[in-house]
Order: C-alpha cells, then structure tokens, then sequence
C-alpha cells in the first residue's frame, strides 16, 4: 500500500507539473491521453523499485506468459498516439517486438549465472543504442516528452533482467537506506573537485553564479534523479558494471565500464565531444564506486543526480 500511495502522489506532482509549465500546448493538445501513457510508463518504473520482480516471478509460470506480457507496454504509445491520430506503424512494431523479444531471447536461451553473455551484449545493445542515437523519438515527436522512449526501454530491460533472467545484484531499489544518501553524497563530494577543477582547467565549464533557489535544486534534483540518474545508472552500473565483476573483478569492472560511460556521452554535441567524455568517463569512476559500496542504484542514482544538477544550475 505505502507503494501505491506513493506513486499516486508521484503522478499528482506530475500532472500539477504539466499544468504549471502548459505542457498542453507544448505537444499540440490532448494532454490527458499524454499523461496517461506517461503514468502507465511510469507504473513497472516506479514497481519494480518496490519489489515487482519477485511477485511476477512468483506467479508467472507459463513461458508464453513470460515472453508476451512485457508487450503491453505498446500500450502507453497507443494510448498517446492514437487520439491524436500520430500513430506509426513502425513505431508500433518496435515498441512491442523490443521488449517481447529480449523476455524471448532470455527465456528460450537463458545464459548461465552472472557472468556477462553474448544474450547480456544483444540485450544491452538493443535498448543502449535506441537511446544514443534518438531511433525511437519519433514516438513522441513533441518538446518535452523525450524521456517517454527512454522510459518504455528501462521498463523493457528490467523485466528482461529481473523477471526473465532474474540477475542479481543490479540494486534497483527505491526503498531508500540512510547509508544510500550517505554514500551517494560522499562520492560526489571526493568527485567535485575532480569535476569541476579539470572542467574549468579544459574551458569546459565556466561558473555562472549563485542564481538558483533551493526549490529550484530540489525540483531539478528529483527529476534528474528519477529520468535521467536512475536510467543511465541501471543501464552502466547495475547491468553492465554488475555482469562484467565476475569476469573482471570489481576493479576490472570498473575501469571498463566508467569509459564506456563516459564514451556515451561523444555526441553531446557533435562532433566527438573529448572533454564531455573524459569528465564524463572520471564521473563513471565515482558512480561506479558509490553502486558497488552495497549494490544499490540509490547511492550511484544520487552521486549522478546532484553532479549533474550542480553542474548544470551553477556552470554552463
């Protein structure tokens, strides 16, 4: 109940959000069945940080049950696209055959424990490369909704990975803990002034002044949190960092993928942005370091919100 609670005070933050910023005439009307596709995104987002993946996995037996519930989420699409006669057949082919077919792909072949699989490479290149390059915006071709894309893949990738191969570790987990803050914090105040003396040493970043209001801070902070930190870090930290340890150790696993991070970040903005990538790279070290503590995306999703926020409301 707490949960369910929870996430509908969420969706009322959201919706008096839309309402405040006109958000209706930003994506040309029908903000209602917009807000509706977002909370059913939003739903197995917010759930499976509460503990989704051990109810589906205790009551779905049947394989074929397995493989085709996550194409429900086609669903939050046609709830947007259709009253406002936007919908894309392409589009409606790619959001139901991505996340039906990495649950087909890890149910018919399952990799065997942990380790990193040519099943985990597909996976991840599948929803990191939509993401990277944008294939999947034309969904929501309007100003404000770029996260839905992203949105609908993170719910694809953690029913792959916590119902269908049921990985371990990956510490996604919006149960907070005290020592999640306390963690989070730490590493981005031993970051801060790696960050912010390399980046204004490279003229990549310049200070801009003390303008931003706490409640500027803090709503900046959620929102990054919840759209920007929490995604990337599922995606670098509790999949990709998570499956490369048993294979590399934790400081092989490491020092692979925070510059596999940081190389995410080249086309922002084109041409190959070196200082965005190797700040972005150092970044990946500290959020890195802040997940493995105790495997929990809540300390790495923390570090990653407040480095950004700071960044982003006192340099440009």
């Amino acid at each position: 109940m707490p949960a369910i609670a929870t996430y509908l005070g969420l969706l009322a933050a959201f919706w008096l959000a839309a309402r405040f910023f006109a958000v209706e005439a930003r994506i040309g009307g029908h903000l209602p069945s917009a807000f509706a596709g977002f909370a059913l995104l939003l739903a197995p987002y917010w759930f499976f940080g509460c503990g989704a993946a051990e109810a589906l996995n205790s009551c779905l037996r049947n394989r074929a049950a397995r493989i085709l519930l996550p194409g429900l989420l086609l669903a939050p699409y046609l709830v947007f696209a259709l009253p406002r006669s936007e919908f894309r057949t392409a589009y409606g082919v790619a959001l139901f055959a991505i996340p039906v077919g990495l649950a087909a792909l890890f149910e018919l072949r399952p990799p065997a424990g942990n380790a990193i699989s040519w099943q985990d490479v597909l996976t991840l290149l599948a929803v990191g490369l939509p993401v990277e390059f944008g294939w999947l915006q034309g969904a929501w071709p309007h100003p404000g909704l770029g996260s839905m894309p992203k949105l609908l893949l993170v719910d694809a990738v953690l029913y792959a990975f916590l119902v269908v191969r049921r990985l371990d570790g990956v510490g996604y987990d919006f149960r907070w803990r005290l020592r999640d803050l306390g963690v989070g914090l730490r590493e981005w105040a031993f970051f801060a002034p790696f960050g912010i003396g390399l980046g204004l040493a490279l003229h990549f970043i310049r200070f801009r002044g003390w303008t931003a209001s706490g409640w500027t801070f803090a709503a900046g902070w959620l929102v990054t949190f919840f759209f920007v930190a929490v995604p990337e870090e599922l995606f670098f930290r509790g999949l990709l960092q998570n499956l490369l340890e048993p294979r590399l150790g934790r400081r092989g696993a490491l020092a692979v993928a925070a510059p596999i991070f940081g190389l995410s970040h080249f086309n922002k903005p084109l041409p190959f942005n070196w200082r965005y990538v190797l700040l972005a790279a150092i970044a990946g070290i500290f959020y890195g370091r802040a997940w493995r503590d105790r495997k929990r995306l809540a300390s790495s999703g923390i570090t990653h919100a407040t480095v950004d926020v700071v960044w982003g409301m006192w340099f440009r």
